[in-house]
């Protein structure tokens, strides 16, 4: 299993509506794309308190560049996505890490 760390770094008072669009919209587009989520968490404490992080499974690379090819160009999604920033733009910066997890790691 691999594991995809993202990271996205909302601008000033924007995190609620990233968190509707991935609420009312991103979860189900997953679904019907088969992207499985490990977990999604807002910053308490730390640098950015308009941060969502989360991770999403995948069973090899090539399951994931075409299930995530497969969604970013799906017309409900680009909908989706244009709607929810009509009031301007969601994300400053979105960083992303694809991980491994260790021999010892309670995931695997």
């Amino acid at each position: 299993m691999i594991y995809e760390l993202r990271i996205y770094d909302c601008l000033p008072g924007r995190l609620p509506a990233l968190l509707t669009r991935f609420n009312d919209h991103t979860l189900a587009l997953w679904e019907r794309h088969g992207i499985r989520q490990a977990g999604f968490f807002t910053t308490m404490v730390g640098e950015n308190s308009n941060r969502l992080t989360y991770l999403l499974a995948w069973e090899s690379l090539a399951e994931r560049e075409a299930k995530w090819t497969s969604f970013i160009r799906d017309p409900d999604w680009l909908a989706a996505r244009d709607a929810s920033e009509r009031d301007g733009p969601i994300l400053a910066n979105v960083r992303n890490e694809l991980l491994a997890p260790t021999a010892f790691s309670s995931v695997k």
